[in-house]
């Protein structure tokens, strides 16, 4: 790999040992090496800019989660521009709320929840991120809805006028990172699949699903076989059914000892006007920042992971009905 370390046999390699040594080694100051000055973070709950930043959040979490873990369950990468490399890495994370802090008062729960970060790296240096953790599995395992934190978050923020505003496109900004993925089939096939649900198309489901698939989903729920997957899938874009569904990033992978596999990064953005999955319609205007990874297998798609914050989903819901 070009300008990295020749200690990391490959990128995953080089993903997996720094996360490692940044959150469980306690090398908080690495992230001034590791992760570029300007680096925008995006995550459905806000967007920040710069590494000082990244590092005041990073010691924040570990002082009310000091035993947190970050297990890497796998890294979907590709090349990027300017011989840097994206990287979509899969993390399921273990903690135990021993400190009060941003999730209330300590607990003693321990947690299990899932992480997606995708990442640009160039020069062993991170400069680019977009981050979705599944807040709607942490705060219902803390005793929460994830409609009820958010209410108690904007209140805790100091109201809707000065809290913190969750990721709106509008707001973003550009960083280093300027490529779409790769044209690997099974990154074609996964966002044709993502494209024709969002389209209502769940017929795709039995054609293109194992019929034992397993979907991990946001709120820590496990969907099982054909039904479960239309269930989630369906149940999202009926709660969204005039936003525009948008594909931002493809990856597809084939690597020894792995199966075929592909991440995908997507969007809907629109009114909250339907009945589905958030209940009754509140007319709100809804930005919904998705990753989604998945795996095949000889009879169809056998594995699916799709993380979206359902916490700064309701974060926008209520500031603007009003109901907080």
């Amino acid at each position: 790999m070009k300008g990295f370390d020749p200690k990391w046999n490959d990128f995953p390699d080089y993903i997996i040992s720094i996360t490692k040594e940044i959150w469980e080694d306690r090398g908080i100051a690495t992230l001034d090496h590791y992760y570029g000055a300007e680096m925008p973070v995006r995550s459905p709950g806000s967007i920040v800019v710069g590494n000082q930043n990244v590092v005041a959040a990073t010691m924040a979490t570990l002082a009310e989660f000091p035993d947190r873990t970050l297990l890497g369950e796998d890294v979907i990468w590709c090349e990027g521009n300017d011989d840097g490399y994206l990287s979509s890495h899969r993390l399921h994370s273990t903690a135990t709320h021993s400190n009060s802090g941003v999730y209330g008062s300590a607990t003693g729960k321990t947690l299990h929840y899932r992480i997606i970060a995708d990442c640009y790296a160039r020069a062993n240096c991170i400069t680019d991120e977009w981050l979705v953790r599944d807040q709607g599995a942490i705060v219902r395992q803390l005793g929460w809805e994830p409609k009820d934190y958010a209410r108690d978050l904007i209140q805790r923020e100091g109201g809707p006028d000065t809290c913190v505003q969750p990721f709106l496109p509008e707001n973003d900004v550009q960083g280093p990172y300027t490529g779409r993925g790769n044209d690997n089939e099974w990154g074609k096939r996964y966002a044709d699949i993502l494209t024709r649900m969002m389209q209502a198309d769940f017929a795709v489901i039995p054609k293109e699903y194992d019929r034992a698939v397993l979907a991990e989903c946001p709120g820590g729920r496990t969907m099982q076989s054909h039904a479960g997957v239309d269930e989630f899938w369906l149940g999202l874009r009926a709660s969204l059914p005039s936003a525009t569904f948008e594909i931002q990033h493809v990856i597809g992978r084939d690597d020894p000892m792995m199966p075929p596999r592909a991440a995908v990064r997507w969007s809907l953005d629109g009114v909250h006007d339907g009945w589905g999955s958030l209940g009754a319609p509140t007319g709100a205007r809804v930005h919904v920042m998705g990753i989604s990874h998945a795996e095949f297998g000889p009879w169809g798609l056998r594995r699916e992971y799709t993380l979206f914050d359902e916490t700064a989903i309701w974060k926008q819901i209520l500031l603007q009905t009003g109901e907080v």
